[in-house]
Parts: C-alpha cells; structure tokens; sequence
C-alpha cells in the first residue's frame, strides 16, 4: 500500500478568470496566436533587419547568453552548499546513532549486544519525523533493520512518497520551468557522481557508506538520481559501549539545495532579461548607426551612372570621425576625381578632334585643288603641302597615341632604379652624336661624386628629357646654349633644363604644359610639334610622384635672358624612396 502526497499550488483569482461564464475552461491560445498578435502588432521586424544587424545581434547575445550560461553553473556554491548539508546530516545521524545505541540495544554482555527491530522502527521513525530525510538502519550482519520511508499499518506497511509539485498551467511559466530544465542540464555538474540505485531487498554491501560505518567510521557519499537532482548520503556507526552494533544510514534529496540554486539562477536570468534588452536595444542602435550611412553611399554611389554622374552627391558624414566618415571622404574624393578625369577625358577629345581637323581641311583642300589644276608646277606644290598635312596628321595621332596609353602604361609597370645623371649624359651623347650646323650646344653639369638615383621607368624619364631638350633647342639661337644640370636637394634630386630663347609669356607659366598648347617659336613652320609634349612630360613626373615647373631667367638689369625647366624626383637610397 502506497500513500501519495501531493503538493497542491494555491488557486489565486486567475485560475478563476481562466473559467468562462458556464463554469468550463476557457480555451488557451497557442504560441501561433501569440506570434500572430506580435506581428500585428509589428514587434516582430527583427527579420527585416539588415544582414549586418542581424550578425551584430546576434554575436551580442551570444557572448552574454555564454557568460550568463557560466555564471549559472555556480559550482563552487553548489560545493559548498553541499558540504554545508552533508555535515548538518552528518551532526542529525550521529544524534539519531547515539540515541538508538542507548535505547534499542539487548543484551547481557559485548558478544551478545543485537539491536531490537520492532522498537528500533518506532525509535527511528520518531526521530526522523521532524526533518526530511530518510533513516535506514542497517544491523552488523548487514540486514536493514527499519526504514523511515514505512509506516506499520493495520493492514500491514505503508509506505509514503511525495511527488512532485504538477505543472504550471500558465503558459509563461511552463516555458520558464522548460527554459530553466534546459540549462540546468546544459551547465556542467559537480563532476562524475555514482549513479543512486535501490534494491528491493536493500543489504548493507549496496551501499559504500554502510559498509564503511560498519567498520567504526563515518562516510559520506553523494548521488545523482540520474536526473538534475543530487541524493545526499551519510552513514555513522550504532555503538553500544563503544561496540559496533549496527549501522544508520540517512539520505537525503538535494530540493533545499536546487532551491538555493534556482534562486540564485533566477536572479542571473532576471538580470540576464534586462541585459539582454539592453543588448537588443544598442545593437539595434549600433546596427542602424552603421547600416544607414552605409546603405546612404551605397544608394549614392549606385546613382553614378552614365548621364547621371553630375546629379549624383555622396553624402558627406566626415563629420562623424569614424571609419564611414572616412569612407564618406574617400567616396566624395573618388567622385570628384572621376568627373576632373571624364572632363579631361572630354577636353581631350575636343581638343584632339580640332586639332585633326585642322590638317584635314588643309589636307582636303589640296586635295580638291590638285584635282583642278593642270598645271604642273603648281600640283607639285600641292602634292608638297599634302605630304606635310599627313606627316603632321601622323605625328599627330602618334603623340595622341601615346598620351591616351600612358596612364595605363604608368600604373601597370613597375619602375626600376636609374641613375639619373647616367641617363642625361646618354641623351647628351646622343644629341652630340647628332649634331648639326644651326643647333645650339648642350651642356651638361653634374655633381662628382653623387649618384643621382631615382625610381622609375627609365624610358619614359628618357621621354621627359628629350622633350625639354628639344623644347629648349627650338626656342634657342643657334649660337646659344643648353645648359643640363643635375643635383642633390635634400631627398629630392632635381634636373634643371635652361635656354637662352625669348622666354616664356608672362601668365603662361602653368598653360604651357596644358594638351595642344600652340605657342611656338618665330619662324618655326606651321605644324613641326604638337603641342603635346610638355602635357606628356608632366604626367610622366607626376606619375613618378614628382613635380615639374616652369620659369624665366633674367639677368642682373632683370630682363628676361631665358626659359628654366625644374624637374623635381624622390630620390632613392638603400631600396626606398625617402620623403
């Protein structure tokens, strides 16, 4: 016979408002109507976040979900819950021990002391009653003698169990008792426990603790139940006149412990519910403060379209001191920079067709004149100003050619060291090799013992020479001079190229070196240069992050005796340019 006691939960005003007007239940809703409520009520706009907010939260919650996990598992404090408890049942079964020792033992000398099983049942179950645990005594034969869990009946042994309390029949609170379950089982435990099991005919060998207690000493053992609770063990000798007599085992269930625990875990998780929502609530923060300006300069950036470049604006957040400000910067930067090159691009084209058109009409006029005329004096003279039009046409696109490629050439190749003052005196040999009656000399000035290094395309530095060089040639009488100098300046090395010509226009010192520039030497004929060249050797200098200017030489009484070009390059010392 089997008496169940069963802990009933109190019935509080809401159980009755879940009862309808008939007395019957009402019926629950379920997680689907919840969930159905929420989205209408548009709580729910998590999954429209962004993939980035998303990853944002997510990490958030999971590192305080790991730390709170780590803080639920309070090992040392359930340790010491459990040391605590043991030694209280250690104190409660060596009380019980002495008593029954002194009051259920017969016998007249030490051989023939024996416990008495009727009055150690009563002894026992009247010391047990005030708490709750469980006695069992055990006689030296190993025999159980009495166990509190029986009550004798009229109709024969009783025995009782308390069950546990029945589910919560809220909703929330079925979900908490789960939630909680759950992470009860998933924090670690104390460690591998030996697993509690209970015979129908219980010996003293079943248990460890008893057979210790038998021998004189005191053992203390705990179990798992092999669920999440714990079984608290303590056996201690029954003596009689300090002779063994038997042994009293008394255990105990860990429910005041596991309350302790699920109090302390609740007001981690209760602290965990407001950290998360403050966790919620700044990543969502952070997310939106990161995704909004991104998405603003991706919107942005995507309206830089054919026919739209000019209506486009990144928006300036540089203003925000982060990294989007800086993206911000950059991105405006890189707009600005694209349309000065789509203008160039533009101009280019411009110039380029007016300055092909001019020796097509010329080249189409002869044409149509050579056709007209018969006589032959003059269509050699035709023939003659043609040949000139398609040299100058071919000069021409060659010299287009090569201004349209080297920006290309300049960002693909990878520049070498050249000893610049090698390469002037190779470009002053050749023109020397080549001299002429007419032209003016070059001379060359270089410091003895420098080595003017710097890192670059040496063909394309040749390029910038040669072009100085035959600008200042053009420009200079034929008695004159070309003066080429080369020097050390701090970490720069720079070239000087001067003439003993007219000098440059005042106010032109910047547009000489603009595409198509037409200001020529007197008496040069129509069409020898075009224009490019100057354009061509400051984009080569630039590209070499360096810098080219022009200006004019005067003499002592501050006339204009000249033109100077200085060539400005980074120089290069043990394998790295220095700025």
């Amino acid at each position: 016979m089997t008496v169940h006691i069963e802990r009933e939960r109190e019935a509080g005003p809401r159980s009755a408002e879940r009862r309808g007007p008939d007395g019957k239940p009402r019926r629950r809703r379920g997680l689907r109507a919840v969930l159905r409520r929420l989205r209408s009520r548009r709580i729910l706009r998590l999954v429209a976040l962004s993939p980035l907010t998303r990853r944002i939260l997510v990490l958030n919650v999971v590192a305080l979900a790991i730390l709170v996990i780590g803080l639920s598992y309070l090992g040392e404090y359930q340790r010491s819950l459990v040391a605590s408890e043991l030694e209280s049942l250690t104190t409660q079964a060596r009380i019980f021990a002495a008593a029954l020792g002194e009051s259920v033992v017969v016998g007249a000398d030490d051989e023939s002391f024996t416990l008495m099983p009727e009055q150690s049942r009563a002894l026992l179950r009247r010391l047990i009653e005030p708490t709750r645990a469980r006695a069992r005594l055990f006689s030296v034969s190993g025999t159980l003698l009495a166990d509190s869990r029986y009550l004798m009946a009229p109709g024969g042994m009783v025995q009782v169990e308390t069950l546990p309390p029945p589910p919560a029949d809220n909703l929330i609170e079925r979900l908490a008792d789960r939630t909680y379950d759950w992470l009860v089982n998933t924090v670690p435990r104390l460690g591998k426990l030996p697993r509690y099991h209970e015979r129908p005919q219980e010996q003293a060998s079943d248990y460890e603790e008893v057979a210790k207690a038998l021998t004189g000493a005191t053992a203390t053992v705990v179990y798992s139940n092999g669920v999440s609770g714990l079984v608290l063990s303590v056996a201690v000798p029954v003596q009689h006149y300090k002779r063994v007599v038997g042994a009293l085992m008394v255990s105990q269930g860990s429910t005041e412990i596991d309350a302790a625990m699920r109090a302390v875990r609740l007001d981690i998780l209760k602290a965990f519910a407001v950290a998360l929502l403050i966790t919620v609530f700044f990543s969502l923060y952070l997310g939106n403060t990161i995704v909004r300006p991104i998405r603003r300069l991706a919107a942005a950036a995507e309206r830089l379209g054919p026919g739209r470049v000019r209506s486009a604006e990144i928006p300036d957040l540089t203003g925000r001191g982060d990294e989007i400000g800086y993206l911000s910067g950059a991105l405006r930067r890189m707009t600005e920079l694209l349309w000065q090159r789509m203008n160039a691009v533009e101009r280019f084209a411009a110039d380029v067709a007016h300055e092909i058109k001019n020796p097509l009409s010329s080249l189409r006029s002869a044409v149509e004149t050579a056709a007209r005329v018969k006589d032959p004096e003059r269509q050699r003279h035709l023939m003659a100003i043609i040949l000139e039009d398609v040299h100058r046409l071919d000069r021409l696109i060659s010299d287009i050619s090569d201004a349209s490629r080297l920006d290309a050439e300049l960002n693909r190749a990878v520049g070498e060291e050249t000893d610049l003052g090698e390469l002037l005196s190779a470009l002053v040999e050749i023109y020397a090799a080549s001299d002429r009656p007419g032209k003016p000399r070059l001379d060359l000035r270089l410091p003895a013992d420098d080595r003017l290094m710097v890192r670059g395309l040496e063909g394309r530095l040749a390029q910038v020479f040669r072009n100085l060089i035959e600008n200042a040639i053009s420009f200079s009488p034929a008695t004159g001079t070309v003066t080429l100098s080369a020097r050390r300046a701090g970490n720069w090395v720079e070239a000087v190229v001067e003439d003993e010509g007219p000098g440059l226009p005042e106010g032109k010192l910047e547009a000489i070196f603009e595409r198509f520039y037409t200001e020529r030497p007197r008496g040069e004929k129509f069409g020898v240069h075009s224009g490019l060249g100057l354009s061509i050797s400051k984009q080569i200098v630039e590209a070499h992050g360096g810098t080219i200017r022009a200006e004019n030489r005067h003499d002592a009484a501050g006339q204009v005796k000249g033109a100077r070009f200085i060539v400005r390059l980074p120089f290069e010392t043990d394998g790295a340019s220095q700025d």
